[in-house]
């Protein structure tokens, strides 16, 4: 038995039916969920992906200019694609410019070093002696002007690269003059190929950024029907919702970074309103899987389960890109919530309010997004109140680690008089140092190969910044040339000798495919380059010979790493210790930031303050204490590191307080003088305890944090007891700083502060204690959200003719509402087995069993007469996701459906999701239910 669902106009939907519905951004952001959504997810903006084309690229046209110049120039080949290859490797990896005339400039200033120093090289080849002291020179100086810049960089290594090619290869100093020309036309031909297929498009970067956190934003949806499955087990569901929460907020800091750069928004103010709506965009969605994560420790009655599951699959599944797109959904579940039995126990209560926080933040999360889209895609309209200032440091397309807080370490070290130049001579020292230890190591071991070592020296003091960095890559350089000597090899063996082409390819494959992983973790990039050395060692070395050649390869690497390592740890060293006491430092400098920035707001509603901007930075240095105190090697329940993961934790609980604080503190207010003084009270008081725990982790002084709640008490004691939304906002706003007060309290008493609190003003009217009393019992009940009304456009709800069960059918799209809330027959709601999604991408589900049914039917609309493509989730009236299968060729079949009712939720490239009931009531035999969809606006 079955009813077909029916559509009812919603007030949002009174304009003419001609008047094509609002879109916020182009179909490619936010359209219907895609099959390489995954990838934009692991790889926001796609960075990984253009690096590796960008290696591509470069390698290919530099080889094919390098090969070409020395037919003209009738030098040798291997000479010319030698010098032509430099060119493009070092394109593709240290020339990585975001606009035109950047890359310009970088590109042609490319080969002029390399040329210039080749005859050096070319005539100290026969100097022994001469050439390691010049390369060890060239290393040095290439730390030393890595501090410069773009162009210091580049000079540093093209030179300290014709040094090394120089002293490994024999060059005629009659041949340095075509080199020297051939290195100019492969740039040019590199340059001219990046400008034609790798041409750099910030705003499309940032446009692919959105995609990917709307394909966050779908995941952490899922992720939350998931976990309110009642055959769901709660760990595992909890763990996932947690790791969906934490890449979200990687990617919303990774996309906040991209706004520093002048290329991406076309003003500061249109980079703050998109800074202003990701932000409230991103605490939407970790409200509902937080309000998700405390419903699932609780019995939720079966009626509201199932209708939270089709609200959260209706939001996943919603295209995002139009106006008032997840507002069906945010009405669905508040009518299953409000329609519950008032009354009951605190648990029930419970429930119910999260419920309604959950349609609240959906509705929030609309406009934020809605906003948002259409910043990205279009220019601002309107001023932001303070301009845009970046407040998160990117390092290779990612939030920083441990990179800042190092180099504060470092200018920590100069004194008065010589110790001035210890920032700057440092690296360069260690660098030498390492070198001129490792180089005459290397030469003994073999003298012809050498340069390996120097090159463990460079790999393993660029771009690291403590001793762990420098044992992580050491662990990825092993492993790495492990496996990339036995796929080259098998390679190598597989193309055979005499095949010059089949081998150009593994080498530029291998590269690319290594400039890719680069960006995730080094080990894929050392696998990549060791198959490409592999085919390059193969045109000069025995096949029998190359197991003993890798060989002393990883061995030299190996002895180049550990030198560079311990040279590190013994001049001038920026100790691990150090480092993160310092990206602590910055963490508790952040707070006391937003803390004042918050009394300023609150103080001087003119004040340029930027509260989100403040709270960003937060999540910024956060990222950099968990990658110092992520821990070399995982220790078993009990070790030392259990210390470590406490204190994140309590840092993350802090940080989740900050970001709602910041979001519902900014609100215009008009305070007496008398709460202006408790205010000002609460900022000192709050910030004197930050800055005893700073002197705590900075020097181990002795001193006690001062908890600022009963301050907090007080002042909400003497706000009018009046309702609206600012009024709701602003006790928020206090719950959340008494909150964020315990929190890094806590750690204080880890770090082993005294904790106490300010002795409280005695007040006389018995009335205030009583008011004051209550007010803070308030704050431990669960809290509501504001009324709907005044959070979202205005989108009501549209209900169909009721059908079996009382339950209607819907559209849960921009032109309909969703169903009326009905009540269903309570089943057992627990269960200790991990649920599953059953069917499959084929369009069959799992086969029939005794006392079960199949149901099929046709799937048209009148837009596609031969059959629509859509997926159609089934979920129980127990909540429970049964089966995902795809209609194909306009039909759809589910079979091993139990008898019971069942919804059906029909989603599509061309449909907005549609719900519409089924009532299984023939076990054993076949229904059918034929699905009709409207073309999305």
């Amino acid at each position: 038995m079955t009813t077909p669902a029916t559509d009812a106009p919603s007030s949002a939907a009174d304009a003419p039916a001609s008047r094509p519905a609002r879109r916020y951004a182009p179909p490619r952001v936010g359209g219907p969920r895609r099959w390489w959504d995954w990838v934009l997810a692991s790889d926001p903006g796609l960075g990984h992906l253009q690096a590796g084309w960008r290696a591509l690229v470069s390698m290919s046209v530099s080889l094919a200019a390098g090969y070409g110049m020395t037919r003209v120039l009738d030098v040798p080949a291997t000479l010319g694609m030698v010098v032509g290859g430099m060119m493009g490797l070092m394109s593709a990896f240290v020339v990585a410019e975001n606009t035109p005339s950047r890359l310009v400039r970088a590109s042609l200033w490319l080969p002029l070093p390399y040329a210039a120093v080749l005859p050096l090289a070319s005539w100290a080849h026969q100097h022994r002696m001469l050439a390691l002291v010049l390369m060890v020179v060239g290393l040095a100086v290439t730390f030393f002007l890595a501090r410069f810049g773009t162009f210091g960089l580049l000079t540093g290594m093209m030179t300290f690269n014709a040094l090394m090619v120089g002293g490994i290869i024999v060059i005629p100093m009659d041949t340095c003059g075509p080199l020297a020309a051939i290195a100019v036309v492969a740039s040019v031909a590199v340059l001219i190929a990046r400008l034609l297929l790798c041409y750099p498009m910030p705003r499309e970067d940032l446009l692919r950024t959105q995609r990917a956190f709307l394909v966050e934003a779908r995941r952490i949806a899922d992720a939350a029907a998931t976990a309110l499955d009642p055959d769901a087990d709660r760990a595992t569901a909890v763990r996932r919702m947690g790791r969906a929460l934490r890449r979200l907020n990687i990617t919303t800091v990774t996309i906040d970074g991209h706004l520093a750069q002048p290329e991406v928004a076309a003003d500061p103010d249109s980079a703050e309103l998109l800074h202003q709506y990701l932000f409230d965009a991103e605490l939407a969605l970790q409200g509902i899987g937080q309000a998700v994560q405390r419903m699932t420790a609780h019995q939720v009655p079966a009626p509201l389960r199932e209708t939270m599951v089709i609200g959260l699959v209706i939001a996943r599944d919603t295209h995002l890109g139009r106006a008032d797109a997840l507002h069906p959904a945010a009405e669905l579940i508040r009518q299953q919530a409000t329609a519950l039995p008032e009354g009951g126990s605190a648990e029930e209560a419970e429930v119910r309010a999260l419920a309604h926080r959950v349609a609240d933040l959906l509705d929030g999360l609309a406009e934020s997004l809605a906003h948002w889209l259409e910043l990205g895609w279009n220019s601002a309209t309107v001023r932001a109140r303070v301009p845009f200032q970046p407040t998160v440091a990117l390092e290779r397309n990612r939030p920083a680690g441990a990179g800042p807080a190092a180099e504060r370490v470092a200018a920590a070290q100069a004194r008065p008089g010589w110790r001035r130049a210890i920032p700057y001579l440092r690296a360069p020292l260690q660098a030498g140092t390492a070198a001129a230890i490792t180089c005459p190591l290397a030469d003994a071991i073999n003298g012809q190969r050498f340069s390996w070592g120097l090159v463990g020296v460079l790999i393993t003091l660029f771009g690291t910044n403590t001793t762990h960095e420098r044992l992580r890559k050491l662990v990825h350089r092993v492993v790495g040339t492990a496996v990339g000597a036995v796929i080259g090899i098998a390679l190598l063996h597989l193309i055979g000798p005499g095949h010059t082409g089949w081998t150009l390819v593994v080498i530029v494959g291998g590269l690319t495919i290594g400039s890719w992983g680069l960006q995730r973790q080094y080990a894929y990039w050392v696998v990549g380059l060791v198959v490409a050395l592999v085919q390059m060692y193969g045109l000069t070395t025995p096949y029998g010979g190359m197991d003993r050649l890798l060989a002393q390869r990883l061995v030299d690497n190996a002895l180049g790493c550990a030198v560079a390592t311990v040279c590190a740890a013994v001049i001038f060293p920026v100790s691990t210790r150090k480092v993160a006491r310092e990206v602590q430092r910055g963490y508790l400098s952040a707070t006391e930031h937003l803390v004042e920035q918050v009394a300023l707001r609150w103080t001087d509603p003119g004040a340029p303050v930027r509260l989100r901007g403040a709270a960003r930075a937060l999540d910024a240095a956060l990222l950099q204490v968990h990658s110092v105190l992520r821990p070399l090697v995982r220790m078993p329940l009990g070790g030392r590191g259990r210390g470590r993961e406490s204190s994140l934790r309590l840092l993350n609980s802090a940080t989740r307080h900050a970001r709602t604080l910041a979001a519902s503190a900014d609100i215009d207010l008009r305070l007496t003088p008398e709460q202006i003084a408790l205010v000002q009270r609460v900022r000192e008081v709050f910030t004197g305890s930050l800055q005893a725990l700073d002197r705590r982790v900075a020097r181990d002084e002795e001193g006690t944090w001062v908890r600022v709640s009963p301050v907090i008490r007080e002042l909400m004691d003497r706000l009018p007891a009046t309702a609206g939304p600012d009024a709701a906002q602003l006790r928020t706003a206090l719950r959340e700083l008494a909150a964020l007060d315990e929190a890094l309290a806590a750690l204080a008493e880890r770090r082993g502060l005294a904790t106490t609190t300010p002795p409280a003003p005695r007040t006389t009217p018995s009335n205030r204690t009583r008011t004051a009393l209550t007010a803070w019992a308030a704050t431990l009940r669960p809290r509501t959200t504001a009324e709907a009304g005044s959070a979202r456009a205005g989108a009501t709800p549209a209900t169909g003719a009721p059908g079996a069960n009382g339950r209607p059918g819907t559209t849960a799209g921009p032109a309909a509402g969703p169903p009326a809330a009905t009540g269903n027959t309570p089943r057992n709601t627990t269960g200790n087995t991990t649920g599953k999604t059953t069917g499959a991408a084929t369009g069959k589900a799992t086969g029939n069993t005794a006392g079960t049914a199949t149901v099929s039917g046709t799937l048209r609309c009148p837009a596609h007469p031969d059959g629509c493509a859509a997926w159609i989730t089934v979920i129980s009236d127990r909540g429970k996701r049964e089966a995902l299968v795809r209609a194909v060729g306009g039909g759809y079949r589910l079979t091993g459906l139990r008898p019971g009712g069942h919804t059906l939720i029909v989603s599509g490239p061309a449909h907005a999701p549609r719900a519409e009931f089924l009532l299984v009531d023939a076990p054993g035999q076949d229904q059918r239910h034929d699905i009709t969809l409207v073309p999305a606006p």
